[in-house]
């Protein structure tokens, strides 16, 4: 259901949208790659043009200066009433490198819009991560200031320069500037739809463990026809480790490991059924066909509410060109688990020392390397809030919204938990399709004009919770 303050703002956005088309080219253009110093002066040339641009708009917007690349951070006191929501919205400037240059199809800071089969799309580096995503939210206030004088809730807004790099500043920042960035709800725009028609609001992120383990038998290499039967293979000890993690049924055996993982409701699962979800063909894109994971789940479930035990490298012995017939003096695995609920990474981490310390015979000894964790992020949709963002998203898409979840990690939202105590809510308007860290990088045009589109609307339903 359309508002009366909403549907001009909504004719507005339709009416200039040519005009915020450039606004955003202009942005694309400045090569704000944070990872690579030749490019600290387009960094910071990029958040001096976002100061204007929100200046310009009448927030009270500042560059602040940190070790690394600065941030940007604007209020808007337009809307002093006490009652109204306060939000703050977090995206971010930098990009990534945009390396092999020679696989870009045009020059990657020299936006365009391009006809496709699919569609009309931005082409250029930063159009959908996250430059595009940012604008769709500063285009909707300018929307909604140019009809009404003022937003319908209290709004500030945070960008910072190094998420492609680490963000080695922002907790340090964030602490330092707690009072500042302080607010009822964070809004974070790093995120993507569930399909083309089909908006979403991610409300569950999983959390990361992740170690490298290292098997030591015999004191060197040795010949496998003189020492081979007689000495311990640290390929095979390592080997029958890494198998005894998961049962017949796929579920992890690690002790303690599902302490903290809860069950879907109901209704989220209902949401979930009624995506659409094509597992047969998400599986059969990458050449497979059988679900692996845990029986009785679903590929969705899997995906994005359960934890997983996964190796993701192994090396032992002689892996060059030709045969050598070598009985390793070592062997190396690197295993990750995702995370979620309540699990606790170092809980998680010492089960998986323990698993190896049972099962690691006499004349072999094991190492640890750079082990380290995070817990999983998940946002209470019980909050008004939430319900009131996603029937506001399912106003301007053709399907319904749906609250999901995410197979990776945006640290930022936790961050806004565990430093600010503040939740957050993830909303964006990316496609799988869109090739973000890749050459020829694109955002469809139709999430830019409906994103914005999308942002008027929240902000005027999170002004009624």
């Amino acid at each position: 259901m359309t508002s009366d303050a909403v549907t001009p703002v909504l004719s507005h956005v339709d009416a200039h949208l040519d005009e915020s088309l450039q606004r955003l080219m202009g942005l694309l253009r400045l090569q704000s790659i944070s990872t690579d110093p030749a490019f600290k002066a387009e960094c910071d040339r990029t958040a001096d043009w976002l100061v204007d641009e929100l200046a310009e708009l009448g927030f009270d917007a500042a560059k602040h200066v940190t070790p690394g690349h600065p941030m940007v951070v604007a209020h808007d006191d337009d809307n002093d009433a006490d009652e109204a929501m306060h939000v703050l919205f977090y995206g971010h400037y930098d990009v990534q490198p945009v390396d092999p240059l020679n696989l870009w199809d045009r020059d990657p800071f020299d936006p365009q819009v391009e006809d496709t089969p699919a569609g009309k799309v931005i082409r250029g580096r930063g159009a959908a991560d996250d430059k595009g995503q940012l604008m769709t939210f500063v285009e909707a206030c300018r929307a909604w200031k140019a009809v009404h004088g003022n937003l319908p809730v209290k709004v500030s807004m945070f960008f910072e320069g190094e998420e492609e790099s680490g963000s080695p500043s922002l907790v340090p920042y964030m602490k330092a500037h707690a009072e500042d960035l302080k607010a009822d709800l964070a809004l974070i725009c790093d995120t993507g739809m569930f399909d083309p028609e089909t908006p979403a609001i991610t409300t569950a992120l999983r959390g990361l463990a992740k170690l490298e383990l290292t098997i030591t038998g015999p004191n060197k290499d040795l010949h496998s026809g003189m020492f081979g039967g007689a000495a311990r293979n640290p390929a095979h000890v390592l080997a029958k480790i890494l198998a005894d993690l998961h049962d017949e049924d796929g579920a992890c055996t690690l002790e303690g490991f599902y302490d903290g993982v809860p069950e879907l409701s109901n209704s989220q699962k209902a949401q979930w059924e009624n995506l659409g979800f094509d597992a047969e063909g998400f599986l059969g894109g990458v050449g497979l066909s059988v679900p692996a994971g845990e029986k009785g789940r679903s590929v969705l479930e899997m995906v994005w509410s359960r934890p997983t035990c996964e190796v993701n490298g192994m090396s032992s012995g002689y892996t060059g060109a030709g045969f050598k017939t070598v009985l390793p003096s070592k062997a190396m695995a690197k295993i990750s688990f995702r995370l979620v609920g309540t699990q606790d990474p170092q809980a998680i981490l010492k089960a998986l020392e323990a698993h190896v310390a049972a099962r690691l015979p006499a004349d072999c000894s094991y190492a640890i390397h750079d082990p380290e964790g995070s817990p999983a992020t998940t946002m209470p949709i019980e909050n008004p809030a939430f319900e009131a963002a996603r029937k506001a998203l399912s106003d301007e898409w053709p399907k319904p919204a749906a609250f999901i979840g995410s197979g990776g990690s945006i640290p930022i939202a936790g961050y806004f938990q565990n430093l600010l105590d503040m939740d957050a809510m993830l909303i964006g308007f990316g496609l799988d399709d869109d090739q973000i860290h890749s050459p020829n990088e694109k955002y469809n045009l139709s999430a830019y004009h409906k994103g914005i589109r999308s942002w008027v609307r929240v902000l005027d339903a999170l002004s009624k919770v």
